[in-house]
């Protein structure tokens, strides 16, 4: 069993790896950074991550040939499962609006728009630990977590889901956020596991073990 971590030059990249690879010492799956397109079209699980402007992680997930397609067969054709970390969680949506309009991978239908949070004491970007509420605390990804766990954020730009129901788990800043999101075999969470201590390897744990 292989997880192929999309390399395309997402800063946390090795961080996210390594993450993956202390997880996968209890469920034994092989953890393989790439670009290599047909790596990735054969692989069992898919994780993109991704940090910094979502036009720039886009601009840079295109430029290495054949990977988006790549993607798209395993994920949409083949089923595997697939898990968006941060702005590889916003590169899900329909389109991104951060320094123009920018379509996304239109994966789980919405928009990517700037945090405007309620309480102008709150700076952007959300940076530190929030509280993640769980509104479907029954998906494996949540194995183990409940209401309360904390994750580590880092961002200045949320996803606006078109279908309630695509939301998993969210955060208050200012107003809700979503924290979580997915559909079938896609999960994204705009949180960073490599960063969240215990919570982040449990939920990526549970994405290992995931069999949508």
């Amino acid at each position: 069993m292989t997880v192929a971590v999309i390399d395309y030059g997402a800063g946390n990249l090795k961080s996210a790896a390594k993450a993956l690879s202390h997880a996968a010492k209890a469920t034994g799956e092989d953890v393989i950074v790439t670009a290599d397109p047909d790596v990735i079209a054969r692989a069992d699980r898919i994780v993109l991550p991704g940090v910094g402007a979502f036009a720039e992680c886009k601009r840079g997930l295109e430029a290495v040939p054949g990977v988006v397609a790549a993607m798209s067969e395993a994920v949409l054709d083949k089923g595997r499962p697939f898990l968006g970390i941060c702005v590889g969680m916003q590169l899900m949506a329909t389109v991104g609006v951060e320094y123009g309009e920018h379509p996304g991978l239109d994966w789980i239908k919405g928009k990517v728009v700037k945090l405007t949070p309620s309480d102008p004491a709150l700076k952007i970007p959300q940076m530190g630990w929030n509280d993640l509420r769980l509104r479907q605390p029954q998906h494996p990804i949540f194995g183990g977590l409940a209401t309360g766990a904390h994750g580590y954020f880092v961002h200045s730009y949320h996803y606006l889901l078109d279908r309630p129901e695509d939301l998993l788990a969210d955060v208050d800043y200012g107003g809700p956020v979503a924290a979580a999101i997915g559909r079938d075999n896609l999960v994204g969470v705009q949180f960073h596991p490599e960063k969240s201590q215990a919570v982040g390897l449990a939920l990526l744990g549970n994405f290992l073990r995931w069999n949508p």
